[in-house]
């Protein structure tokens, strides 16, 4: 058995001023081919780590082609997406006779005059391939899946955790299907229910009651027929047609039977529309609170400038709120500043300078905080994870330097990425366990390797360019109507 396997994953934002070039695909963990993509990870939490797992527990070949996974940001150019498309079609072509296909994609992709990235390379890769040789794509849980992408896939399977730690489990159950496709015969069948809805924060698995919904997939998951179900959740910041949450469902060969579960658990998840809603304090509000009730460390999550739903990393309103709280025991993690960085290497470790930190990239940013602070550590960025998220991976924060101001810490960095745990910012010698507040750059993803030790966890919302501070996002081109947009 020769199974084919790629990645192009993009999370992509609309309304982020943050470009997407040829480097922002080199950046993370490498535009990588062939048996590049097998070194790096094998062994790895990611669905290509779970490919590797299936390939070598079922003793089938997995031929890689190409890996493609930028940061999350604006569209990708058009020339940059064909040129990638074409090496994942090339290395399909070079491999001969394949029986299947494993594709890691994220289901939010667009490119320039492409509304829905991920019906496109399925779509090139079934002309391909031709309508027998099996296809099987891992989705992110924040996907806007499409009509055409069930089309033209034999099966999806979503990842069923946020934060997103089930990454090489949801990649192993893929290259199960596929073999059970190859091996005994399985005809998979496909539906989707679209849901009239964007998901609000009310989204981490670990918790009611989003732990409910999850338990309403496994229970129809578990019936005759079905072979795999999942939620997306949808990605909420691109402004196309398909965004909105969703359920799909596979069963063995039974449309009808698809299409009435994933009508099932769709109805399931719509009624109950309000419970996925969660209202956000200010930072301001929620320092308040925490001092309120005592209970610390207290984490404060800013989901609106998240670098990993491709926000810019630089708004400023949580650390405004830091210092005009006059916190002790505090830090941020991160502010994306490469500006600030430079200043702080030309200074050098143990100088104190003036620095205006933060609000660079665009005024719903807000303005910069002047500070004058203590250069405490600078680093080139490189560390290795923790996880659970992407455990045996290297990541690269690029030129980076931990300033102090009174007694709140900052760590600046100049590649944009969230704290997926803590390995990073030890690097600078600040271990962010010691400290009584912390604010991090992240909706969700931190949960992985903080909430374990956190006292309490407030979401909150500051300006940003996903949540202007004078108005809603403008969507234009939306599909449908969509709770809670709209009164439904």
């Amino acid at each position: 058995m020769r199974v084919v396997t790629g990645a192009i994953s993009h999370e992509t934002s609309t309304f982020t001023p943050v470009l997407t070039t040829w480097d922002s695909y080199h950046e993370r963990f490498g535009y990588l081919h062939g048996q590049e993509i097998l070194d790096v990870f094998r062994h790895a939490n990611t669905p290509i780590g779970g490919f590797i797992e299936g390939a070598e527990a079922h003793g089938f070949e997995l031929i890689p082609t190409v890996y493609a996974e930028p940061q999350p940001s604006g569209p990708t150019p058009r020339e940059i997406f064909d040129t990638i498309l074409d090496d994942l079609l090339r290395g399909i072509a070079a491999a001969g006779r394949i029986d299947g296909v494993l594709l890691e994609l994220h289901g939010s992709m667009v490119a320039e005059g492409i509304d829905d990235g991920e019906g496109h390379i399925l779509g090139a890769v079934r002309e391909l391939v031709g309508p027998r040789v099996p296809i099987v794509g891992q989705l992110d849980i924040h996907a806007n899946v499409s009509r055409r992408m069930v089309e033209m896939a034999d099966a999806l399977i979503g990842r069923e955790t946020y934060p997103e730690i089930d990454m090489a489990a949801r990649g192993r159950e893929c290259a199960d299907v596929l073999v059970r496709i190859h091996r005994d015969g399985l005809r998979p069948i496909m539906a989707l229910h679209q849901i009239p809805m964007v998901w609000g924060m009310n989204q981490v698995t670990a918790h009611p009651p989003m732990r409910e919904a999850i338990a309403e997939l496994h229970r129809i998951e578990a019936r005759p027929g079905v072979v795999c179900g999942s939620i997306a959740t949808c990605y909420p910041l691109a402004d196309v047609p398909d965004m909105g949450a969703s359920v799909y469902i596979v069963t063995e060969n039974d449309r009808s039977l698809a299409r009435a579960y994933a009508d099932e658990l769709g109805e399931w998840i719509f009624a109950r529309r309000a419970d996925w809603q969660l209202d956000r304090p200010s930072t301001r509000e929620a320092i308040e609170q925490a001092q309120r009730a005592g209970v610390f460390p207290v984490i404060f999550a800013d989901r609106d400038d998240n670098t990993g739903g491709g926000s810019p990393g630089d708004s400023t309103g949580m650390l405004q709120s830091f210092l005009d709280a006059g916190l002790e025991d505090a830090c941020v993690l991160y502010i994306v500043d490469p500006e600030a960085v430079a200043h702080c290497q030309k200074a050098g470790v143990g100088a104190t300078l003036d620095l205006e930190v933060g609000g660079k990239s665009s005024p719903l940013q807000g303005a910069p905080c002047r500070m004058g602070v203590e250069v405490k550590a600078l680093s080139e960025g490189h560390f290795s994870y923790d996880g659970p998220m992407y455990a045996g991976l290297k990541g690269n924060m690029g030129a980076s330097a931990h300033i102090q101001y009174g007694e709140i810490h900052v760590l600046l960095v100049s590649r944009r990425e969230q704290p997926f745990d803590t390995a990073f910012a030890r690097t600078l010698g600040l271990d962010p366990r010691t400290m009584k507040y912390i604010g991090v750059k992240s909706a969700a993803h931190f949960r992985a390797g903080f909430e374990a030790w956190a006292g309490a966890i407030f979401v909150v919302a500051e300006p940003s360019v996903h949540n202007p501070a004078h108005g809603k996002l403008a969507f234009h081109r939306l599909g449908r109507k969509l709770y809670p947009f709209d009164e439904m």
